[in-house]
């Protein structure tokens, strides 16, 4: 089935904001039920807008993961942002998630008075709870409403999905009377090619934590299905061949456990067996390449 046309079908466009790190894939993921971003304790983890769909009788809401917002200074870094920009103009309402261990911080403060100024009104989850005391959560929630741009806070755990049926649930009455746009069996509308390069991305992440560079890039340039499932062939790009060590590892060994992480999920997700193969090549300056961009949905020229 396309789409619902049915005239009691409701539909709607979330933005997911929220400064980096403050849980906005693991949220995505866990409304929507399914892996659709990657995640990561690496702050700036999601580069491109990931849209993760959730169903409910006659609703369908589109959950936009944005990168999250910081002070940008590159290129990217402000391509990033600009991303989650254009997200939060577009949609039927705003969600700005908040790590509860950090509160206010300056990053956040900055993305409450960029709303201020748009004149745009949003739901505040405050994430982690389950990493802070209830006693901390009063005043933090008091402290919020002070900026009166919020119609609901809810308080949540991300992670262990504690209070999150509830943030669904109000999510699900906002959206108005509309057509759906994807079919029903859609969890998410990033291509396959894309989003096998981002679980190798996350595995990256996972395995090299604080030694993994940013300029970093995960390609695929390879996709056949054959009858014994899908032969799988990614590029990962670092910008320097003092890095190509790291990620191979001694006697390809590192290398090897990020390929074997990455097909365990991937046939999971896909559900059919995976073949996968990994190159890692020096590109310098991938990072000003104009077609990453486009890659990514994201503004070259910003």
């Amino acid at each position: 089935m396309a789409q619902n046309s049915c005239t009691d079908s409701h539909f709607a466009f979330m933005a997911v904001l929220g400064a980096t790190n403050a849980g906005k894939s693991t949220l995505v993921n866990q409304l929507t039920g399914a892996k659709v971003s990657i995640v990561s304790p690496k702050a700036q983890t999601t580069r491109c807008r990931i849209r993760g769909i959730v169903i409910e009788n006659n609703t369908q809401l589109v959950l936009v993961d944005t990168p999250g917002i910081f002070k940008a200074k590159r290129r990217f870094d402000r391509a990033m942002v600009a991303s989650a920009w254009t997200e939060a103009e577009e949609s039927d309402a705003c969600l700005l998630v908040v790590d509860a261990k950090k509160g206010l911080d300056k990053d956040t403060l900055s993305i409450i008075k960029s709303l201020k100024k748009a004149n745009r009104k949003a739901v505040l989850v405050l994430n982690k709870i389950d990493l802070v005391s209830k006693e901390a959560l009063l005043p933090l929630i008091q402290r919020f409403n002070e900026e009166e741009i919020f119609t609901e806070t809810f308080m949540v755990s991300a992670r262990t999905g504690e209070q999150t049926d509830a943030l669904k649930k109000y999510l699900l009455s906002l959206a108005p009377k509309g057509d759906w746009l994807f079919p029903e069996d859609n969890l998410s509308d990033l291509p396959d090619r894309l989003f096998a390069a981002e679980i190798t991305r996350e595995k990256l992440f996972l395995y090299l934590q604080q030694e993994l560079p940013y300029t970093l890039a995960v390609t695929t340039t390879k996709w056949e299905e054959k009858e014994s499932g899908i032969r799988i062939e990614q590029t990962i790009f670092v910008e320097r061949e003092s890095l190509k060590p790291m990620i191979i590892g001694k006697n390809g060994t590192m290398l090897k456990k990020i390929g074997e992480s990455a097909r365990h999920d991937l046939s999971r997700l896909l559900e059919t067996n995976v073949h996968l193969f990994l190159t890692v090549r020096v590109k310098e300056n991938w990072s000003t390449d104009p077609f990453r961009y486009a890659e990514w949905g994201l503004d070259y020229n910003v």
